[in-house]
């Protein structure tokens, strides 16, 4: 058995006093030797944010995919580069964007791409106006794109105009340089998840050229709030106990009766401290008291909810 100092104790027949076996290294800390420094830095980067536990657990993942298939390598294994374009669905705000920057961080450190920037865009960055415009926009996308990301942010809005639409052809241009350079850049298309099942379904082939799919769920109230705070102490504010109740109580309220997309995402926090910011300035202008606990409080009243 297992005492709480992390020591296995084995007890021998006829033995009463137990042998033990020190320095048994937990499994969560394996992966914490110097060689693996690119794995601690992302996981610290993904600790500042708040969630995306699913996330954080497919980069661990696809460290270690792309870790051991270079020791089979080095091995005289079979070691086939690995297909890594991603397909992320969740509502605005929920970190896909920056969760992309972190993963162009990380393969550029791992060799995996020689630039690991971020090229975004969406549908009026690759639809033309007439036959061929289409084509040449995306092929210059994927061309900046080349040695890093290419994210396509709402890209269900591509299989949405029919037949004669010229986001097929945009489709088309994708698909094709995801073969012919799915080892030179990675192509990460991100949405509303029921709007990007849809689009999946628009075009069967596309599901297995997009080996790894996340979701990034909506924040509960607690997430929110913790992102309120997080924010709060990067700007050197503080909220009165009232005003965090008003604001838990707001959230809640929004929670029953809005659409998740409607709030429920780290931007809605940031633009309701933005604008309780301005207010909290204004009032302390009129009433001319400048004290540093004052500076720092929003009150209940600074806070701006829209209903």
């Amino acid at each position: 058995m297992t005492n709480h100092n992390g020591k296995i104790n084995i007890v021998l027949n006829g033995q009463k006093k137990p042998i033990k076996v020190t320095h048994i290294q937990p499994m969560e800390e394996q992966y914490t030797y110097p060689k693996h420094a690119i794995l601690r830095e992302i996981e610290r980067e993904l600790g500042e944010l708040v969630g995306l536990q699913e996330m954080k657990k497919v980069v661990k993942e696809i460290y270690a995919w792309i870790y051991v298939n270079k020791k089979r390598e080095e091995a005289g294994l079979k070691a086939e580069k690995q297909v890594l374009h991603m397909m992320f669905k969740g509502n605005p705000g929920t970190g896909k964007t920056t969760v992309a920057r972190m993963i162009g961080k990380l393969f550029c450190d791992m060799n995996v791409l020689a630039k690991g920037h971020l090229i975004e865009a969406e549908r009026a960055d690759l639809v033309g106006e007439y036959i061929g415009h289409t084509a040449q926009k995306t092929r210059d996308l994927v061309k900046k794109a080349i040695g890093g990301i290419l994210f396509v942010d709402e890209a269900y809005s591509l299989a949405r105009g029919g037949e004669k639409d010229f986001g097929k052809e945009a489709i088309d241009t994708l698909v094709k340089h995801m073969e012919d350079k799915q080892h030179e850049f990675i192509l990460i298309l991100a949405g509303y998840q029921r709007e990007m099942e849809e689009f999946l379904r628009t075009n069967p082939g596309l599901v297995s050229r997009f080996p790894i799919i996340v979701d990034f769920p909506d924040y509960t109230v607690d997430e929110l709030m913790e992102i309120c705070m997080r924010m709060l102490k990067e700007r050197e504010y503080l909220l009165s106990k009232e005003a965090e109740w008003k604001l838990r109580e707001h959230l809640n309220q929004m929670k029953t009766v809005m659409l998740p997309s409607a709030f429920s995402n780290g931007r809605y926090i940031r633009n309701i401290l933005e604008k309780s910011i301005r207010t909290q300035a204004m009032r302390l202008l009129m009433v001319d008291r400048y004290e540093k606990l004052e500076l720092m409080t929003i009150e209940s009243k600074d806070l701006i909810l829209q209903w």
